[in-house]
């Protein structure tokens, strides 16, 4: 999937142009991250245990995978993978919310 522009940077005729197409593709992004997070929380139904949520070796995958498309786009690969660590920790945190609160729901009472 990649974003439509409007006006292709080279062809803005100034700062308002340059911009609105900035603020429309944060937008999109931001709704973009929106969905992502819907399917982590959705995944916390498929994990057995809190290593699971973790994760870590998944993780370690998925940030060496950024990295690369990171750098094939031209962008820092250290940057992009701060970025996501720093969103994969907060969706981890609320994912293992969800579970915490899902695992305890299915917990027989007494």
């Amino acid at each position: 999937m990649q974003y439509e522009n409007r006006i292709e940077p080279e062809k803005c005729k100034g700062m308002d142009d340059i911009r609105r197409e900035i603020d429309d593709m944060d937008r999109e992004i931001i709704a973009i991250l929106g969905k992502r997070f819907q399917y982590v929380k959705a995944a916390s139904s498929y994990k057995k245990n809190e290593s699971s949520v973790r994760a870590p070796e998944r993780q370690r995958a998925m940030l060496e995978q950024r990295r690369h498309w990171a750098a094939s786009e031209g962008l820092s690969p250290d940057v992009i993978e701060k970025m996501y660590r720093d969103l994969v920790h907060y969706f981890i945190e609320e994912e293992m919310a969800q579970w915490q609160t899902d695992s305890t729901a299915s917990q027989p009472t007494r």
